[in-house]
């Protein structure tokens, strides 16, 4: 695995944070990972406890966050891939999320909200997916319709990451249906009010640990002082902010792969077969340095795509570049990791099953492959 001192994106302070990161992770995540897999969720105390290590919204200005940038998330990101603790929700509560509040949301809001969600007190959803619209943002059904100082909210979202721990949740929805795409808003509700319901915990193949789960809005009221922005601007909100969230699961598959690459390589040499190890054939040899050709190769994609964000230069077509790019690579190289390991690549003990398995989403999230591919094609 690439030495990441030697990766010009990152700077001595991003570099110091990531010994922090890793020292959390080491004492408070990697033991109790496997338990949560079997809980089905990641208990609100460790929320809790990455705040007051200043580990969420991390890119954000204080009071909202910990003054750092997407060097700062992309290292905690990093972290995750390579410790395989994909139960965590940090990135869509840090990365996502938070983000929306801050770009959109008033003074008022932002000092309601943000300052919580730092501390891991009240951990963020946004609900986008509806049981009728994945990809396509224009069908929502969800409604808004204003009632004096009011909306009332009606619908229904499933696939919610940080569905059950979520006590804020962004919700995107229709003030205009006749409008279309145009008419679409982004409204936060939080955990409590009347009419806001979380159904069942959704059972997954993978990412066992991270809770997802359906939300449901009968007549919930919120005051119009919850509207972020303006009404109707939601749609366009919403793609200004999608390259981000593609840059997240990209820098996250390159990092998995990288880190399962290493893992591969030190079984391979210490795994015993017809009176030799694993590594000395030369298949597998030759596998594994393909695969470190490919991950060098999106290595300095990615690194590259990181390095114009920081700059806020990254584009919508490059964003969906290295997302389409990095999942597939992720999607391929852990099945032949998975293969290099034999039987015991089915096992959890040795944690490639379950990346191969977790991995499967980054070809759906975030965008799916088809959406990604259409973008690219708008440039062609």
């Amino acid at each position: 695995m690439q030495d990441l001192t030697q990766r010009s994106v990152f700077r001595e302070d991003h570099l110091q944070f990531r010994d922090a990161v890793r020292h959390f992770f080491d004492k408070e995540i990697v033991p109790f990972h496997a338990q949560w897999e079997r809980d089905g969720i990641v208990p609100k105390e460790v929320w809790r406890k990455a705040g007051r290590e200043g580990l969420l919204n991390t890119m954000l200005p204080e009071p909202y966050g910990s003054g750092g940038d997407f060097g700062h998330a992309a290292v905690l990101i990093e972290e995750i891939a390579r410790t395989g603790a994909s139960g965590l929700g940090f990135p869509l509560h840090s990365d996502i999320v938070a983000p929306y509040i801050h770009a959109y949301g008033s003074t008022a809001q932002k000092d309601r909200w943000l300052p919580k969600m730092a501390a891991g007190e009240m951990i963020g959803a946004i609900a986008m997916t509806e049981p009728g619209a994945g990809s396509d943002l224009k069908s929502v059904r969800t409604t808004a319709r204003r009632d004096g100082d009011h909306y009332v909210i009606n619908g229904a979202k499933t696939f919610i990451t940080n569905g059950i721990n979520a006590e804020i949740v962004v919700v995107v929805c229709k003030t205009a249906p006749e409008l279309g795409a145009k008419g679409v808003s982004l409204i936060v509700v939080e955990d409590g009010t009347p009419g806001f319901a979380k159904g069942r915990k959704l059972e997954k193949i993978g990412l066992m640990a991270q809770d997802t789960s359906e939300l449901f809005f009968d007549n919930v009221r919120v005051p119009v002082d919850n509207l972020l922005g303006e009404e109707n601007m939601g749609f366009k909100y919403l793609m200004h902010e999608l390259a981000q969230e593609r840059l997240v699961v990209a820098v996250r598959a390159a990092m998995s792969i990288e880190a399962f690459l290493q893992k591969t390589v030190d079984y391979t040499r210490e795994r015993k077969a017809f009176g030799q190890t694993v590594f000395e054939f030369q298949n597998t040899r030759f596998k594994l340095a393909e695969a470190k050709a490919q991950a060098t190769m999106l290595r300095v994609f990615v690194d590259d795509c990181m390095r114009l964000h920081l700059t806020r230069d990254l584009t919508p077509d490059r964003a969906a570049m290295v997302k389409l790019n990095a999942t597939a690579l992720q999607n391929k190289l852990l099945d032949e990791f998975l293969q290099l390991h034999g039987g015991y690549g089915y096992m959890t003990e040795y944690q490639v099953g379950r990346a191969w398995t977790d991995a499967r989403i980054g070809r759906i999230y975030g965008g799916s492959d088809e959406i990604m591919k259409e973008i690219i094609a708008r440039t062609l």
